[in-house]
């Protein structure tokens, strides 16, 4: 079955901080990381149910190789990432964003 993906504004803006602080800290580690990101939205395109729920409806995925996590809402046929977190940050700071 084929998945609407959003990816909401402050996931992208999470993604590409990320982005840029690995891409200064070695030149094209920043290309790897948005690579793995995609796969993982590939996986949770594939089958969102199968992460688990770890706040009210918001499930988790895990980035390969980076210590970051994809934290989205499947409702029916529509999935939205609301963040891309890295492991060790507060987790209650993307709770207001569900």
């Amino acid at each position: 079955m084929n998945y609407s993906l959003i990816i909401r504004p402050e996931a992208e803006f999470d993604i590409q901080d990320a982005f840029e602080w690995y891409e200064s800290q070695s030149p094209g580690l920043g290309s790897e990381f948005v690579r793995a990101v995609d796969a993982c939205l590939s996986g949770i395109g594939r089958n969102p149910l199968a992460y688990q729920i770890i706040y009210k409806q918001a499930r988790r995925a895990l980035i390969r190789r980076f210590p970051y996590t994809i934290i989205y809402v499947f409702d029916q046929d529509t999935i939205s990432v609301l963040a891309c977190f890295h492991a060790k940050r507060d987790p209650k700071q993307w709770f207001d964003r569900i």
